[in-house]
């Protein structure tokens, strides 16, 4: 690849990184809207959403799928060892990374 095609990737990459941090905003208002109005749909859809949009900012960011996969068990594990309070109250951390697991 010559040098101006590698400016052009390097500037494509840059803008699709901007709009996935847009994506992950936009995202998290519909969230904090879907919760407001109690409307389920929009809920799901909106954590779906940013669940796609952090995987394939990471990807863009030049982690891999399983790169995140094995952290994320890696801080569910950090947190319940040191007693974080949804794993105490709710056993939450530990049953994620059971579900994890066995994907």
């Amino acid at each position: 690849m010559n040098r101006p095609e590698r400016g052009v990737q390097f500037a494509k990459s840059v803008k699709v990184i901007d709009w996935l941090k847009t994506e992950i905003l936009d995202q998290i208002a519909n969230l904090f809207k879907g919760i407001h109005y109690a409307n389920q749909h929009v809920i799901i859809d909106s954590l779906s959403s940013l669940i796609v949009s952090v995987y394939v900012l990471a990807r863009r960011m030049g982690f891999s799928y399983r790169e995140i996969d094995r952290s994320v068990v890696e801080k569910l594990r950090e947190h319940a060892r040191d007693g974080h309070q949804l794993e105490e109250w709710y056993g939450d951390l530990s049953t994620l990374e059971e579900y994890l697991n066995k994907r």
